[in-house]
């Protein structure tokens, strides 16, 4: 039984008190920190964005020069 305990018991008991733990100290973003967030993310998709459009519009050319020869 001391095996039981060891392996499964405690394991669940202590991702429980991490959890609760975790969750009361959650906070809810203000306005300004999700404004952050929100503008972080959009100059995030627009860089990768811009990345795969130049990559796309480099591999183009470079296919057609390749099948041509």
């Amino acid at each position: 039984m001391s095996d039981v305990n060891e392996w499964i018991v405690d394991p669940l008991t202590k991702f429980v008190k991490d959890s609760k733990y975790l969750i009361h100290k959650c906070t809810k973003p203000t306005r300004e920190e999700y404004v952050k967030i929100v503008q972080a993310t959009g100059i995030g998709f627009l860089i990768m964005g811009f990345i795969g459009f130049f990559v796309k519009i480099l591999h183009i050319p470079i296919k057609d020069i390749l099948d041509s020869a």
